[in-house]
């Protein structure tokens, strides 16, 4: 039976990535780790790393279960000063055009798939709390949308912490 091809395959390493590593990148990251538990090394990451993870990211990630209050903003940059290869990443998901840039920049020498998924920014968006956390909410189903169309439906043994 003819191997299917990369794309079908469950990656063993994700890294997905966004700007700042504050909204779009750790909800992603989050999430992969509560549907899919220890199937996959996943990590996130941003072009920059000027910011604290966002707020309204921790109050929508919170209503489904996913804890990030103690997530740690980082760059491309300060991952590669810490030690931590890009080579070592079956997959890198950009959910933005800036990070897409930046992951086909840093691994066009590697084999590592890089697929864009053009998630909304929710940063900005909205007058009130309540059309703010929608916004976010938004944008956090538009990546649980593509989460499970690319890797199925969630684990059984998923982790829930």
């Amino acid at each position: 039976m003819a191997e299917p091809p990369p794309t079908d395959r469950f990656p063993t390493s994700v890294l997905f990535c966004c700007d700042h590593n504050s909204v779009r990148s750790p909800m992603a990251e989050g999430m992969m780790k509560k549907y899919y538990g220890q199937r996959a090394y996943v990590q996130s990451a941003g072009v920059r790393s000027d910011r604290e993870i966002d707020g309204f990211t921790i109050a929508v990630t919170d209503e489904m279960g996913i804890k990030l209050d103690r997530h740690r903003v980082r760059s491309f940059d300060e991952m590669e000063e810490w030690g931590d290869d890009l080579g070592q990443f079956d997959l890198i998901v950009a959910l933005t055009p800036a990070s897409q840039r930046r992951a086909l920049e840093l691994t066009r020498y590697a084999h590592i798939d890089v697929e864009y998924w053009p998630i909304m920014d929710p940063a900005g968006l909205g007058e009130t709390r309540d059309a703010k956390l929608t916004a976010y909410r938004q944008a956090r189903d538009q990546i649980r949308e593509r989460m499970l169309a690319r890797f199925g439906p969630p684990s059984e043994d998923g982790a829930d912490d």
